[in-house]
């Protein structure tokens, strides 16, 4: 069984798996308000006036306005590779969005040997009744492809520096994670029109190299800021195994070489504890909570929350809130949301936003009872 692993006994002597208090969906501590309901959403993204951009994994970007719970469409978003766990994936506002209009998106496209990931960029020009995406561009995408549509992640963020950062998975290739010549399985550092930001620890080592900042990364779901600047990372392990990380430049976290689970036919995978070279989670999960989403709280409206991870569980169809300090990090508190929980984000109040997975996933605005 797998509380009964070798992972999970490490786990506990370790101390990184914690078993916080469990909070079902008649304590939460928020209230709860709807907004929309979407056809197997992703992620979302808050427009300057107030509006909501949200991606549908089977191709769909729409413009929600919160004040009338009305949703439009937005056109000219390219084809995507529906199927599995591809699809329409990640959105986000150029940082200079209120004067250029761009924003960015991620997704699966089909290709020779199967799917991949790609990050597009375009302009965005907003009517009464939608909107359309024009003059699209494709700044980035994984070095090879593979079908069987799992694991793209790429997750977008925007640094402080202005560098676009691409989580980028290893859609279920495992080995690539480890190999620098290609970017599958890594976190990746741009520039906003998608070249190699200047200063990367491997921009020595030739163009493919440059774009990276960290290996030995599996299924990378989530990425945020800390109020120090530090960039956080959770991802989905094997059969067990979920992480959330500190992303160092040059690391290496060690998939596939190294897990707190194993793999799917059960066969074992070393702990981090016996490659001290690979960087060890600051807290993981056996059995797993399927991370789907992460910020860090930097708002006052939760305000016992703030400096906390807050992720989003699939399978735990909880919200997982896990206490970070220095550069520890220990769950405080699972809340059970009765749905697989896919995006999440906070708003310039502090307002908590998250999404629901699958088919009629509601967009919900959390705010402390």
């Amino acid at each position: 069984m797998h509380l009964l692993s070798t992972a999970y006994a490490l786990a506990l002597a370790a101390g990184a798996l914690a078993v916080p208090s469990q909070l079902d969906t008649r304590q939460q501590p928020f209230k709860s308000t709807a907004v929309t309901d979407h056809a197997e959403p992703w992620a979302f993204a808050f427009l300057p006036d107030n509006r909501i951009l949200v991606t549908e994994r089977r191709g769909n970007l729409r413009v929600v306005d919160p004040a009338t719970k009305s949703k439009n469409t937005i056109t000219g978003v390219p084809a995507v590779a529906y199927g599995g766990q591809g699809g329409l994936h990640d959105v986000a506002l150029h940082p200079k969005y209120a004067e250029n209009g761009i924003i960015y998106i991620s997704y699966a496209e089909s290709g020779s040997g199967g799917a991949g990931g790609a990050v597009a960029r375009a302009k965005l020009t907003l009517t009464a009744s939608g909107g359309a995406l024009s003059g699209l561009e494709v700044i980035w995408r994984h070095s090879q492809r593979a079908s069987g549509g799992l694991q793209f992640a790429c997750r977008l963020l925007f640094g402080p520096d202005g560098a676009l950062w691409i989580s980028s998975g290893e859609i279920n290739q495992m080995t690539p994670s480890q190999s620098m010549t290609g970017n599958l399985g890594k976190m990746i550092k741009l520039y906003d029109n998608g070249t190699a930001f200047a200063g990367n620890p491997f921009a020595s080592q030739g163009a493919v190299q440059a774009q990276i900042w960290s290996l030995g990364h599996r299924n990378p779901l989530g990425i945020d800021w800390d109020a120090q600047g530090r960039l956080w990372e959770v991802e989905m392990g094997p059969m067990g195994g979920d992480e959330l990380n500190l992303i160092e430049p040059g690391a290496n976290y060690g998939w596939p070489l190294v897990s707190q689970g194993k793999h799917y036919d059960g066969r074992t995978i070393p702990a981090h504890s016996t490659r001290p070279e690979f960087a060890p989670p600051k807290a993981f999960w056996v059995p797993v909570i399927s991370p789907a989403g992460l910020i860090i709280y930097k708002g006052s409206l939760f305000s016992s929350w703030k400096g906390n991870a807050i992720i989003t569980g699939l399978s735990s169809q909880s919200i997982v809130r896990v206490a970070i300090t220095g550069d520890t990090a220990k769950e405080a508190q699972r809340i059970s949301m009765g749905k697989r929980m896919r995006g999440i984000r906070e708003d310039k109040d502090g307002a908590i936003w998250v999404i629901e997975d699958g088919n009629n996933g509601r967009l919900l605005k959390l705010t402390p009872n």
